[in-house]
């Protein structure tokens, strides 16, 4: 069967446009007509154009123009500076961030200048009092912006494989025990290190690890022997053969590895190594 022809729409606007129009004709006439029929305060329409200016202008504090003129009533006059406009105020503030950086870089800097000169100063002064005390040849003394310190080679504190003090190594630890009295509130740390060479079988030792820890303890008791000394600021640790300062390979780095260094740390750095 074939299918009824549908019917084509009317030609024009549907029917319901025409009472549309005519509605938004009658609304315009109505705000029309209440237009007419006010008044305008010019200062308030000013403030409030001026508030909005504010509030959503482009520019800063609310700027209608770049340099002379209008952007509005000059109409796209002065869009050509805008690029020109945002780099140069974009670089301004990436100078002004540069510049605080600096600053706090600087601080920083500063903060650590007086660090190592603290540290160098303790360290020109134990350089002085071992001097005197006829102990330059026998411990080497430098320092960084945390501390000063003390390396003491530790064929002149103990025999082979052993962690006890010998006879001559206690008087050399008892004056810088004297030296140390200056720095009684500083944190002082002393460290034992061995080298790389497997220490034999001991009961007491069952490695250098273990040997380094007795070592700095041996050191550690001898000075707080001196009763000048708070024991509170005096830390020892054990550091095996995990940090050389020389080649284990030969004989004469392994004579340097084998140490014990005492470090004095600065006013700045001993109240952090206090409370850890």
């Amino acid at each position: 069967m074939a299918k009824k022809k549908q019917e084509d729409p009317p030609k024009g606007a549907p029917a319901w446009m025409n009472t549309f129009s005519d509605l938004m004709n009658l609304l315009l006439c109505f705000f029309v007509l209440l237009f007419s029929m006010s008044t305008v305060d010019t200062d308030k329409l000013e403030a409030v154009v001026a508030s909005l200016q504010n509030a959503i202008s482009i520019l800063p504090t609310g700027g209608t123009s770049i340099g002379e003129g209008e952007m509005i009533s000059a109409g796209v006059r002065q869009l050509e500076f805008l690029d020109s406009y945002y780099n140069e105020m974009a670089n301004s503030k990436a100078e002004n961030t540069d510049e605080q950086t600096d600053g706090k870089l600087s601080a920083q800097e500063q903060y650590e200048q007086q660090q190592l000169a603290e540290s160098e100063k303790m360290a020109d002064e134990i350089q002085q009092e071992l001097d005197n005390s006829q102990l330059s040849g026998k411990v080497d003394v430098d320092f960084n912006a945390e501390y000063v310190k003390l390396n003491l080679n530790g064929s002149i504190l103990f025999a082979s494989g052993k962690a006890d003090l010998v006879k001559q190594a206690v008087p050399i630890v008892n004056k810088l025990g004297k030296i140390l009295e200056k720095y009684n509130k500083n944190v002082i740390e002393i460290e034992g290190h061995t080298d790389n060479v497997p220490i034999r079988y001991s009961a007491k030792y069952e490695n250098n690890e273990v040997l380094s820890v007795y070592r700095a303890l041996a050191v550690t008791d001898q000075l707080r022997k001196n009763k000048n000394l708070n024991p509170k600021y005096i830390k020892f640790a054990g550091r095996g053969d995990y940090i050389p300062v020389a080649d284990n390979s030969t004989a004469e780095g392994r004579a340097q590895n084998r140490r014990v260094e005492i470090k004095i740390y600065n006013s700045f750095n001993s109240n952090v190594k206090e409370n850890n």
